[in-house]
């Protein structure tokens, strides 16, 4: 078999296949490489899971795809948000709604109609994790220590693999004792921490270019694709609303597109304001870095203009005589159609 290109282990591939991941896990930078790495070694055990990620990452799609991988692909897959804003209500879904506080000295005693009932033998995700109440929090460590719960008072093995996610402050809350550190033990078994986008800003073309095919299938419209512009645009913005944010500005450039190419006019009325520049790996001399940005505008420019050149002098800020010089250093084809 030859080396999965994710990964480099030939054993991976059965894994991770790079056309079936997520798009959260999608990329080859350094940052979710490792991420990869750790997804395929969590899918071949069955001790618990946290999934450490700023707001706007899709840890639900790392959780699932944690399951599908597993052993256990076959059995129920249960998702709880404890950002609940009654925390009664979270109880009552985990532990059922005829279940309270156990008092026996054996098992935690749970209902039939719980969640944790409709997990066993797959996987319970929990997402938020960090905010369940102390007793709530109690009451899963019980279990996620004893592996067994009493129905209706009869002993039964859970058999489930519980999976959560977490703000990457989730150990600050563990040290300061406003989370259960005999849980978090039990959830770690195997840790993975997302990086955000502006900790892989290299990945982000990619991402945007594979959420904007998702969001023209999910339209039922022709697939349409970023100019080379609005890519440079993209990949040089920071997303600190990380892969939601990312998501929402494509859902909403693709539902306005009435072409097949995205250009950088199209994307400008989807980006919210005060946006700061990411980091990136620098690839030559600031010269060419200049010249790369400076083409890439002007055919932007261009475009936006349909290649009316006194209209984009004028934009540019500079003589037509001078445009089409710049245009010929900088190798943007021109003909006299396009005048």
């Amino acid at each position: 078999m030859m080396p999965d290109p994710l990964f480099g282990d030939p054993s991976a591939a059965r894994f991770l296949r790079k056309g079936d991941l997520p798009a959260e896990l999608m990329g080859r930078s350094v940052a979710i490489a490792r991420v990869q790495e750790l997804v395929r070694r969590a899918a071949r055990i069955d001790g618990g899971a946290l999934i450490t990620a700023e707001a706007g990452a899709e840890v639900e799609s790392v959780a699932h795809e944690l399951h599908v991988r597993g052993r256990s692909a076959t059995a129920p897959y249960i998702v709880v948000d404890c950002d609940a804003s009654e925390p009664t209500s979270v109880d009552r879904l985990l532990f059922g709604k005829a279940a309270s506080a156990s008092t026996s000295t054996d098992l935690e005693s749970i209902a039939a109609d719980s969640c944790i009932a409709a997990a066993r033998g797959g996987t319970l995700f929990l997402h938020n994790v960090t905010d369940l109440r102390a007793a709530a929090q109690a009451q899963l460590a019980r279990i996620a220590r004893d592996g067994e719960v009493r129905i209706d008072g009869v002993p039964v093995a859970t058999a489930l693999r519980l999976v959560a996610s977490a703000p990457p402050g989730i150990d600050a809350d563990v040290h300061a004792q406003r989370f259960r550190r005999d849980l978090f033990r039990r959830l770690s078994t195997m840790r993975i921490d997302l990086p955000p986008l502006r900790d892989r800003a290299g990945d982000v073309p990619a991402l945007a270019s594979r959420l904007l095919e998702e969001a023209c299938a999910a339209a039922a419209r022709p697939a349409a694709t970023f100019s080379n512009a609005a890519l440079v645009l993209v990949g040089a913005l920071t997303w600190t609303g990380n892969l939601a944010e990312l998501r929402g500005v494509v859902e909403r450039v693709a539902a306005e597109l009435r072409g097949d190419v995205v250009q950088i006019e199209h994307l400008l009325p989807a980006l919210p304001l005060n946006r700061a520049a990411a980091p990136f790996t620098p690839s030559g001399n600031l010269r060419e870095a200049r010249l790369r940005f400076e083409r890439d505008y002007i055919a932007a420019v261009l475009q936006h203009h349909q290649w009316r050149m006194a209209d984009a002098a004028e934009t540019l800020g500079i003589q037509r005589p001078n445009l089409y010089r710049k245009a010929r250093q900088l190798g943007i084809p021109l003909t006299r159609s396009s005048e």
